[in-house]
């Protein structure tokens, strides 16, 4: 798989399986976690320019062009800006549907996502069960998420992001004790 795959995987649509989409996962992260990368990052989010990252010009240089192999970042005119829409990108990815609906369920999801993004919270309970099993599988069973975790998932989704927390916990999608969060139910990709 070529990076120009790797960096086209998304909510419209993409190329091969989870494995693929782990690794452009896997990459993200591993940009957000080391430091000169995460550092140019944030000067671009916060400065609009790596000026402010406190690095030398060449590692700078060098961290914006690992971030841009990464799809976070993208040389706009003589400077760079923030490519946010990865996040939700590798999101949507790792939720994403079928490419080809089989059933009633996923026809009520492709019918309510736009783009990756919910239209609107259906309020027929059976097409909002369809909608949260779907954004259900954007959370990892087995891993503990804090409420703000949660909440920057959901986001990505819809902005009324407290609506579709509670209404996950209500159909017993999500637990949570003391603002921790954990998947308890919905379908499971295997």
């Amino acid at each position: 798989m070529s990076e120009h795959d790797i960096e086209g995987i998304g909510a419209t649509g993409g190329t091969g399986g989870t494995g693929e989409i782990d690794e452009a996962v896997r990459r993200v992260l591993g940009l957000l976690y080391q430091e000169d990368t995460l550092r140019v990052l944030s000067a671009l989010v916060l400065h609009g320019s790596a000026d402010g990252c406190g690095l030398a010009p060449d590692v700078a240089r060098r961290a914006l062009e690992r971030l841009e192999r990464g799809g976070l970042a993208v040389r706009e005119g003589a400077g760079w800006r923030v490519r946010r829409e990865r996040f939700r990108e590798l999101l949507h990815a790792g939720a994403r549907p079928p490419a080809a609906p089989v059933s009633a369920e996923e026809r009520v999801v492709r019918t309510f996502l736009v783009e990756g993004r919910l239209r609107a919270i259906p309020t027929r309970r059976e097409k909002r069960l369809a909608v949260l099993n779907y954004i259900a599988r954007a959370f990892e069973p087995g891993v503990r998420y804090a409420e703000k975790d949660v909440n920057v998932v959901l986001r990505a989704f819809h902005d009324d992001y407290a609506a579709l927390r509670r209404y996950l916990i209500d159909e017993g999608l999500l637990g949570r004790e003391n603002n921790v969060y954990w998947r308890t139910g919905g379908i499971v990709d295997v």
